[in-house]
């Protein structure tokens, strides 16, 4: 390929990294200022201009996925040989191949899970922590390794680093080193010890890092701000006195210092290297002007740290950000669920929306808020919250005590749940360790349900009980359906790093939780700054900001909205949402009047335990309808309605567009589209003959729905 066609269609800044052939190089890449364009054409246009031979660049990544997209628009590009690959692939491959000559025998065995192995070794000197201990002392051990700790020096590391151990440090340095013992015994390797491995190879032994310098000539590192210090060990090793290294990372964007990456490696690469050509790139093809503003006001305010990057935006203008504030965390769910439901309506299609939250544990409410809405989601980088292990746990036990327990109604809610919980994990502070942490976050969020509970009166009129609790939660548990295909993503900040969509949702950005009531350092503070940045630049044209000011509904509103949104939010926050909700009233059962709390139960308009006739038959056509709808449209059946709105229809029996329209779940989309069918159904119609007043939806027919409609439709 003609070296000069391979630069075509950059900008000048690309250009000039792309020129920059020779000796070492760092590119400071802002979010969406195309890094991985300008790197694979560098490699692209050294390979056609004769300056290295294709099977000697190795381009590291962090992710298998990131390595994936690398190889392909090199193979569009000329140089389909070039191997890119994550740190471990490529130390598995070369480890792999010289250990027969330098120590004979057969390879170490790849440990499988190290949570088993740290299991062992705990058990070894007379511990046994819970698997969320487990989890953090392997968390705990990794950061060790990869900072190149070792378990006499654990103690004073871990003060040095002002680090919070998860246990007492002593104990912590008796595992590690146990599991050391255990690992080397039974001939075992983990990730961090390939890595140290490979790199003691090459160094001690002279033939072998000749072969693979003689193999690797010119080196590429993507995200060169999540470099580890055993990562950079091994980098190291592969240059030797070398100095054909390019380097590319963002510091604002350095979200992983907790496992033991260090910006420092980038922001120092220039003292290293005085030589070394820097290019910036700063020119955002991402993002609107509008959201581009927001991020550079957010990283403009960090503290203590240098390189931070002024972005500017190539795209035209967008509209605004949003600042949102709700009374409570159901309002805000719900609130953020009716704007998604509206942005598909609008045209924005579902996988191109994302709610992005701080913790696992604010996932369920959103999950719930989407599900009531209809609309299709996915969860990325987190677990469903009926899917936790801790979570799972609960619910086996509390309804164990429902089923076994003599006179609980005689016992409070809330201090019985707490009781329960309490084995569990749920403790009256955080414990140290961040799996700690959150499996106690999951679990104050089951606490917090039971108060919630506790403040309005049960089904009967009396206190709820255990038993209502626990039909709290199977039916909670039968509304959350995984769709079966993408629709909106709920995912954590840290695992939206490098992804993108055209409409993101930054929720509960309050004080405790953005910074997290964890980062007691400022070092700490401005690492949750630089997640909130990350967050902020995902968004390519719609971002909205929103936070609760107290936890429940008629909670105590003191919460206070995130630091980082100083100077950007309106004097005077908007607080539509919360007017909105006020004019709508609160919702009360139509049998008992009792005020509704629970979404399923406004959603019904009456308790769950409150008596109420319907028509069977009107029901079950009405589901039959459903079924053949979704399959008309390929899409889950409860897209279209869930099973709590068609039972409120049919309960409520609506005889005009406007009466129905009063049911909770059915919005003006749905009005529009099925808003003739339903009301033909209630009259009698049979559902072959409704089906064709839907507004087609199009669509190949799919497969059949399970049980009551709401599993996912195949196709």
């Amino acid at each position: 390929m003609d070296p000069d066609r391979v630069l075509e269609g950059l900008d000048p800044e690309q250009t000039q990294a792309a020129r920059a052939l020779r000796g070492p190089v760092c590119i400071l890449a802002g979010a969406g200022t195309g890094k991985t364009r300008a790197i694979t054409h560098r490699i692209a246009h050294a390979v056609a201009s004769g300056v290295v031979g294709e099977q000697q660049v190795l381009a590291v990544t962090f992710t298998v996925r990131a390595a994936g997209e690398m190889r392909g628009r090199l193979r569009g590009l000329g140089a389909p040989r070039v191997q890119a690959r994550t740190f471990h692939a490529a130390a598995m491959r070369q480890l792999s191949y010289f250990w027969p000559q330098v120590i004979g025998g057969p390879l170490p065995t790849l440990i499988d899970s190290k949570i088993k192995a740290v299991a062992r070794a705990a058990h070894s000197v007379g511990l046994q922590p819970d698997r969320t201990g487990l989890r953090d002392l392997a968390s705990e051990i990794e950061w060790a390794k990869v900072t190149q700790v070792r378990p006499t020096d654990y103690d004073k590391a871990v003060t040095k680093a002002g680090r919070q151990s998860p246990m007492p440090a002593g104990e912590v340095a008796r595992v590690f080193e146990a599991y050391e013992e255990l690992r080397r015994e039974h001939n075992l390797l983990d990730f961090e010890s390939m890595l140290e491995l490979t790199a003691g190879m090459i160094t001690e032994y002279p033939a072998i890092a000749q072969r693979v310098r003689d193999q690797y000539r010119y080196f590429v590192v993507d995200e060169f701000q999540d470099v580890n210090p055993l990562q950079k060990l091994l980098l190291d090793a592969w240059l030797g006195d070398r100095d054909d290294l390019c380097v590319v990372g963002d510091p604002s964007q350095t979200i992983y210092s907790f496992a033991g990456a260090t910006p420092g490696y980038l922001t120092g690469f220039a003292a290293r290297y005085p030589h070394a050509t820097v290019v910036e790139l700063v020119r955002d093809y991402r993002s609107t002007p509008q959201v581009v503003r927001v991020a550079n006001h957010v990283i403009g305010q960090a503290r203590g740290t240098t390189g931070h990057l002024t972005l500017q935006a190539q795209r035209p203008d967008g509209p605004d950000p949003i600042y949102q504030e709700y009374d409570d965390e159901p309002a805000e769910a719900t609130g953020v669920a009716r704007k998604i439901s509206l942005l598909i309506e609008q045209g924005v299609p579902a996988s191109e929306i994302a709610v992005l939250v701080r913790t696992n544990s604010q996932s369920a409410a959103y999950e719930q808020a989407l599900s009531d809405e209809g609309v299709p989601f996915t969860v990325r980088g987190t677990t469903r919250f009926f899917e936790r292990p801790e979570i799972k746990q609960a619910v086996h036990t509390l309804r164990g005590a429902r089923h076994g327990a003599a006179g609980e109604d005689d016992e409070p809610l809330v201090r019985t749940v707490r009781q329960l919980l309490g084995p569990l994990g749920l403790t009256d502070q955080a414990p140290e360790g961040r799996q700690a942490r959150e499996r106690w976050e999951s679990l104050s969020a089951l606490s917090q349900l039971a108060e919630d509970m506790a403040a309005v009166p049960g089904p009967d009129g009396g206190s709820a009980t255990m038993a209502h609790f626990v039909e709290e939660l199977d039916a909670r548990m039968a509304t959350e359906h995984a769709p079966g295909f993408e629709g909106v993503t709920i995912a954590s900040l840290h695992s939206a790093k490098g992804l993108e969509w055209d409409a993101v949702f930054l929720v509960g950005l309050t004080e405790g939780m953005m910074p997290i009531v964890y980062a007691e350092t400022d070092e700490q503070v401005e690492e949750e700054r630089r997640l909130f940045y990350v967050g902020v630049t995902r968004a390519r044209r719609d971002l909205s900001m929103s936070w609760s000011l107290a936890r429940s509904p008629g909670g105590r509103r003191t919460r206070k909205p995130s630091r980082f949104l100083d100077g950007l939010r309106p004097a005077s926050p908007s607080t539509s949402g919360r007017r909105a909700e006020r004019r709508r009233g609160p919702v009360r059962c139509r049998v008992c009047g009792v005020t509704l709390a629970d979404a399923a139960e406004r959603k019904l308009g009456r308790c769950l335990g409150c008596p109420s006739s319907y028509d069977e038959a009107l029901l079950e056509r009405m589901r039959e309808w459903r079924r053949d709808s979704a399959r008309e449209r390929k899409v889950p059946a409860y897209v279209v309605f869930t099973d709590a709105t068609l039972q409120a229809i049919a309960e409520q029996e609506p005889s005009s567009l406007a009466q129905l329209s009063a049911v909770s779940g059915v919005g003006q989309a749905k009005l529009d589209r099925y808003g003739e069918a339903v009301l033909a159904l209630v009259a009698g119609a049979d559902p072959a003959d409704v089906l064709e007043r839907s507004e087609p939806g199009g669509g190949a027919e799919g497969g059949t729905d399970a049980e009551d409609g709401e599993e996912p439709i195949d196709g």
